[in-house]
């Protein structure tokens, strides 16, 4: 039988389900925060900037940048995942996101389960580098080096970064034996480097594109899958028979567990109009990046697909962050 209590409760979630649509449809209706877990300048932060104006126009509010920066984003992971999934506030997430998880101990948040993915917008080819008084002039160079030599010295911008995970899988790929020297942040690890106090280094494409363009950093080899336009010269590790899973950072857009599909939809629709702007990919390209402009199923399959891989790197490197 049905009593007045549960007409009332029906009624009720009624109301409910008609206001959340009518805020769905009304999406945005004040600035919208985009959360980014470094500091302003770095190539997570470039994404953020290069879209703010234009997404700001689109959707009639303020973008508002918000770097919350420390523990390899794992703050600002934090603060996303514990926010309201109204579309009030966004996440710029780079791939730390998948290494975090498989290197710390614990984390105040679930990886997989407490984000919502929505538009990938583009990725930093990680590359192998030596300084210009290096005398290594090519990949095999290295590798042949190491093999005379084991323990050559790896820079890395950290403990558990894309660049240490690359360094891992080169060395188990290649066979050779190498010291990992793990700075804090990318600068100091590319400056030892140049100085020949490192040996070399992985580092993303787009932290390094100045240092190469003034002739101080040698790119020997792209890690990722394909060349890179503004590096035209410099063949991948996989046609060099020395193919390692891909572990260019990427830059995408996230939102907690639970956003509503239509604005998931609706910032992913319209980021991905924006990277179909030849002056917004042209500014990608020029920095070293590559444009990816994955919607959230392809987005989403990358995560979990990093996920699993990392976590089998980790382990068998014995990669930890406590």
């Amino acid at each position: 039988m049905i009593t007045r209590r549960d007409l009332v409760l029906a009624a009720t979630a009624s109301v409910a389900a008609g206001r959340s649509a009518i805020a769905q449809d009304n999406w945005p209706s004040k600035p919208v925060r985009l959360i980014i877990g470094f500091p302003a300048g770095g190539p997570t932060d470039f994404g953020g900037r290069l879209l703010q104006d234009p997404l700001g126009r689109l959707w009639g509010q303020p973008l508002v940048i918000e770097n919350r920066a420390g523990a390899s984003q794992v703050i600002a992971s934090e603060a996303v995942a514990r926010s309201a999934p109204d579309g009030y506030t966004l996440f710029l997430a780079a791939s730390t996101h998948t290494s975090n998880a498989a290197v710390y101990t614990r984390l105040p948040y679930d990886t997989l389960n407490d984000f919502t993915p929505i538009v990938n917008l583009y990725a930093s080819p990680t590359v192998l580098f030596v300084g210009r008084n290096s005398p290594l002039r090519s990949a095999q160079d290295l590798v042949a080096a190491a093999k005379r030599e084991p323990g050559m010295t790896f820079g890395t911008s950290g403990n558990g970064v894309s660049g240490h995970f690359a360094t891992e899988m080169f060395r188990a790929k290649v066979g050779i034996e190498v010291t990992v020297v793990a700075f804090r942040g990318a600068a100091p690890a590319l400056q030892e480097v140049i100085a020949g106090r490192v040996a070399a280094t992985f580092s993303t494409l787009s932290g390094a594109i100045g240092l190469v363009r003034e002739g101080v950093l040698r790119p020997l080899a792209v890690g990722g899958p394909q060349r890179v336009e503004v590096l035209p010269e410099v063949p991948t590790l996989a046609e060099l028979g020395m193919g390692i899973p891909d572990t260019s950072p990427w830059y995408g857009f996230m939102g907690p567990k639970g956003l509503p599909r239509p604005i998931v939809d609706r910032v992913s629709n319209d980021v991905l109009g924006l990277l179909r702007d030849p002056a917004i990919a042209r500014r990608i390209v020029e920095t070293g990046g590559l444009v990816l402009a994955e919607g959230p199923a392809a987005f989403d399959q990358r995560i979990r697909s990093e996920v699993a891989e990392n976590a089998v790197v980790a382990r068998e490197a014995g990669i930890r962050v406590e």
